[in-house]
């Protein structure tokens, strides 16, 4: 099982499209019978640039078709900053 990138990058993408495409929708769709007030799908501007700035760096990195120890540490840090970010906008 061991140096399986494409195996573990179709698992990771498969699952973050599933949610996206599928989960989302259907949890907004659902908020309107279940729970206090209705989901919406507005998103601010910190939330978008967040979002497209994760999916070019995952994309940067992976399209080499290697990965290192650093690339996955670099990415982590991002998501660790994105999470600090979202923590301190609140």
């Amino acid at each position: 099982m061991k140096n399986k990138l494409d195996l573990s990058v179709g698992i990771a993408v498969g699952s973050s499209v599933q949610i996206a495409v599928f989960v989302t929708p259907l949890m907004v769709l659902m908020s309107n019978f279940v729970g206090p007030r209705p989901m919406t799908m507005t998103f601010s501007v910190f939330e978008v640039v967040v979002l497209v700035l994760s999916v070019m760096s995952t994309s940067t990195m992976l399209k080499d078709s290697k990965a290192s120890w650093l690339e996955g540490v670099l990415l982590l840090g991002g998501y660790v900053i994105a999470g600090a970010g979202f923590w301190f906008m609140k």
